[in-house]
C-alpha cells in the first residue's frame, strides 16, 4: 500500500491531459480505477474535475489522504459498474484497471461502461497489458481470447495490438494520433521482459 501512495504520476498521461484541458476549467475526467490517487491528485491538481473510482476501499482512503482540493471527488466501484451518468465526461482514463478484467466478458462491460460515461469527442487514455508480456506459447484460459493466468496466477488480460483496437473500437472508441499507442518494456528479441510489456495511447470517442 505504501508504495501505491507514493507512487508518481504517469508524466506522458498528465502532458496529454494538458493539452487536452485548454483554455476550459469545467472539464471533467473519469479516472478508473484510481486507486491511491498517483494520477487522479496531479490532474485535479491541473485544473480538471476529477473523479475517481476505485473498488478498493483502501486504496480511495490513501487517495482521500493527499491534497487533491475541491476538484476531486471519490467513489467506490467496480469497473464494470461505474456511479456515473452518462455522457458526462470529457476525458476518460484507464490506467492499469482493464488489465485486471477476470474474463473477457468483464473486460467488454467495463470498456462499454467507459464508452457510456463519454462524452462525444471525449479522450480516453489507456494503460494495459500486453500480450507480450507473456511467453508465445503461453494458453490462454479455455474460452478466452486474452484472459490468461501465467502472470501472477490470477486471470487477467493480455491483449494484442489488434485485439485491444478491435476491442475498444467496438465500444466506440478509434486511435488519436495526438498520442498513438505504443508498447512499452518490450524486450529484445531472444530476451525474457523483466515485468508487464504495456501498451500506452490515447483514443477518441466517436
Amino acid at each position: 500500500m505504501a508504495g501505491f501512495a507514493t507512487a508518481s504520476p504517469n508524466l506522458t498521461l498528465i502532458d496529454y491531459a494538458a493539452r487536452r484541458l485548454g483554455q476550459s476549467r469545467d472539464a471533467r475526467l473519469l479516472d478508473i480505477g484510481c486507486g491511491a490517487g498517483r494520477n487522479a491528485v496531479p490532474l485535479a491538481r491541473l485544473g480538471w474535475q476529477v473523479v475517481g473510482t476505485d473498488s478498493s476501499l483502501p486504496m480511495l482512503r490513501a487517495a482521500a489522504a493527499r491534497e487533491g482540493g475541491d476538484r476531486l471527488r471519490l467513489a467506490h466501484a467496480d469497473m464494470a459498474a461505474l456511479p456515473v451518468q452518462d455522457g458526462a465526461f470529457d476525458f476518460i482514463v484507464a490506467h492499469g484497471i482493464w488489465n485486471l478484467a477476470r474474463s473477457g466478458g468483464e473486460f467488454r462491460s467495463a470498456v462499454r461502461e467507459a464508452a457510456r460515461a463519454a462524452k462525444p469527442g471525449a479522450a480516453l487514455f489507456v494503460f494495459t497489458f500486453s500480450r507480450h508480456t507473456l511467453p508465445a506459447d503461453a494458453a490462454a484460459v479455455a474460452g478466452e481470447a486474452f484472459v490468461f493466468t501465467q502472470f501472477s496466477g490470477a486471470p487477467q488480460c493480455f491483449l494484442t495490438e489488434t485485439q485491444l483496437v478491435q476491442e475498444l473500437h467496438a465500444a466506440g472508441f478509434s486511435p488519436d494520433p495526438l498520442l498513438p499507442l505504443r508498447e512499452l518494456n518490450r524486450p529484445a528479441p531472444g530476451l525474457r521482459t523483466g515485468g508487464p510489456v504495456i501498451y500506452e495511447g490515447a483514443f477518441r470517442f466517436l
